[in-house]
């Protein structure tokens, strides 16, 4: 199997120097590519002087995750696509245990490792820790992470099937991923691999965590966690993942529920002094309505009535509950 270890950059110079090296020590056969979304930093004199025999895929503009992944990976003949954020440490063995899975497993389409924090090594990291699930309003949450409450990692989570996988670190294979279509560019950033892997269930793959290997991932290398940008893009986005991919009544029911649900996050936002926060929702709003007709053509081909939640109402449980852990939801 040839494995492609594709990392996506963005003005990340500081980064590649950090992390970088790593990769590139404990990529075993697989060769390394960086795609570079039109950085106007120093990151491709970096490469080109450090690291020379990196491939480096040049992208003429910012086209975020999604579209800067499409035109990268085009090029590419490798069987298996590792997509990496350039805020990404690889301890070793990390490598083998994914590319076995894939190997063994001929179901599997998707996977990632453990993410652990590279800020704080006991415990997962927020962007994907132990594999992801989503509630029956869109929210997605993880086995080691749900909202903002973070689980020390025990071992508590072996291999398992999960709803998607991070794109953190996204390993998936070539065929699957231009099966369906690859990225939904109209996302940019931000849930786009939760699209994608909805997709690939839709056509009865199999989604894993592989537990045998694990990463540490920085988080908010690129955009900041309190930056409104991704609060807009989180919020739009999951929007426009309902509506496409989920058929049925429940679809609106769940949308509409989801928009009373984001006035309350507004009003939260509120109370904690963060405007620029309500006015990201509001612009999320906005666009999600200005993207519509276009979705509502795509739902007319990916939407399904396959389950996607794996608990209720996960607002209710972890606020009013106190459910703050992956094993107390219901």
């Amino acid at each position: 199997m040839k494995v492609a270890i594709v990392i996506l950059n963005w003005n990340g110079k500081a980064l590649l120097e950090r992390y970088l090296p790593s990769v590139v020590k404990h990529a075993e056969e697989a060769t390394v590519y960086v795609a570079d979304n039109a950085s106007t930093d120093e990151s491709v004199a970096y490469l080109q002087k450090e690291f020379p025999t990196i491939r480096i895929l040049q992208n003429g503009e910012n086209l975020g995750y999604a579209g800067g992944y499409n035109k990268a990976l085009k090029s590419l003949s490798e069987d298996l696509f590792i997509l990496m954020n350039n805020d990404i440490e690889t301890p070793q063995p990390w490598l083998s245990p994914i590319v076995a899975a894939f190997q063994q497993q001929e179901k599997l389409v998707a996977a990632q490792p453990l993410l652990l924090d590279a800020k704080k090594t006991t415990h997962f990291e927020y962007a994907g820790a132990a594999g992801g699930y989503l509630d029956d309003f869109g929210y997605p949450y993880c086995r080691g992470r749900v909202f903002d409450t973070v689980e020390k990692n025990t071992d508590q989570y072996a291999s398992a099937e999960i709803f998607w996988a991070s794109g953190a670190c996204l390993c998936v294979r070539k065929d699957s991923f231009w099966e369906v279509g690859g990225f939904d560019e109209d996302f940019f950033a931000h849930q786009e691999e939760i699209d994608l892997c909805w997709r690939l269930k839709a056509r009865n793959g199999s989604i894993k965590c592989i537990s045998e290997s694990r990463v540490y991932h920085l988080g908010g290398g690129t955009l900041s966690d309190v930056h409104p940008k991704k609060t807009f893009l989180n919020f739009r986005n999951t929007l426009l993942m309902m509506v496409k991919n989920k058929k049925g009544w429940k679809c609106w029911q769940m949308v509409i529920g989801r928009m009373i649900l984001d006035a309350a996050a507004a009003t939260r936002f509120l109370l904690q002094g963060k405007f620029s926060h309500i006015g990201a929702i509001l612009k999320a709003h906005l666009s999600f309505y200005r993207l519509l007709p276009t979705f509502l053509k795509k739902r007319k081909k990916c939407a399904t009535h396959m389950p996607y939640y794996n608990t209720r109402f996960l607002v209710w449980q972890y606020f009013m509950k106190r459910r703050k852990q992956f094993n107390e939801l219901r």
